[in-house]
């Protein structure tokens, strides 16, 4: 055990570093993601290491794809692509903790499968909005059916669900893969199913209660407080101030895990 924890010390080490030199994460984000790295290597040993880098390492190639049309929607969104530590946090935080739960004594299986539901859940929703933008239909509202803006919170398309669906399905396979149950197709269902429901939560916050910002010179929709890429003030136009992006992006993961563990004591 001890061997494990400093190889995944040196492991995390070693990605977040890597990460933070090709622009992934900046220094704070760098910083997160050691620790939850360092947690997840260390504690889970390879089978959780996979899940985690499948995440990191899809979501990341997925926010350079397209770059030139992405920029055009940077107003929307709250931060870009580097990810600081709030946004490391959100994503990998859950699943730190669950990680530290798994290797107390007990040997529980729950952890694993919340774990694996909430890494499809952010790895789904990452692919979503990711690819989702390239859908040649304008999204709609989650909530309404209203058509609104690209990037816009809450809005969906067709194309963003199915990439939605490829997020959660590839973290199944690779969870089906590395897990020491040979439940293999339930596992995959289960991730699966966790991670689109993660998603769809994310998007149902986005319409509803998440804090979206105006922007008085632009006359648009944003997530940017408390300037928006213009240098203006944006101005709280719906939803409650203290649930910006990240805390979605938790949310999101906490659905995926509790969905995955109560799927799954079910089957």
């Amino acid at each position: 055990m001890q061997t494990q924890l400093i190889t995944g010390i040196l492991l995390g080490a070693a990605i977040s570093l890597l990460a933070w030199k090709a622009g992934a994460l900046s220094v704070s984000g760098a910083v997160a993601a050691f620790i939850v790295g360092s947690l997840t290597f260390g504690l889970g040993g390879l089978p959780w290491a996979m899940l985690l880098l499948t995440f990191f390492i899809s979501s990341s190639g997925l926010s350079r794809f397209g770059t030139q049309k992405k920029a055009r929607l940077a107003e929307k969104f709250s931060k870009g692509s580097r990810r600081d530590w709030s946004q490391v946090l959100a994503n990998g935080g859950l699943g730190a903790l669950l990680v530290t739960i798994h290797s107390l004594p007990g040997n529980y299986e729950w952890p694993w499968v919340a774990f694996a539901g909430a890494m499809a859940a952010v790895n789904a929703d990452t692919w979503a909005t990711e690819l989702g933008v390239f859908s040649s239909l304008q999204p709609r509202l989650i909530t309404s059916g209203k058509i609104v803006e690209k990037g816009s919170s809450g809005g969906v398309t067709g194309l963003g669900y199915l990439a939605a669906l490829g997020g959660a399905v590839l973290v199944g396979i690779v969870v089906a893969v590395n897990s020491p149950s040979s439940d293999g197709l339930i596992l995959v269902t289960v991730t699966t199913l966790a991670g689109l429901f993660g998603s769809t939560c994310d998007s149902l916050l986005g319409a509803t209660i998440q804090a979206i910002y105006h922007c008085p010179t632009c006359q648009k929709e944003t997530e940017r407080h408390p300037t928006h890429t213009c240098d203006s003030q944006t101005s709280l136009k719906r939803g409650w101030s203290w649930l910006d992006n990240d805390w979605v992006n938790f949310f999101c993961s906490l659905a995926g895990a509790l969905s995955a563990a109560l799927l799954w004591s079910f089957l």
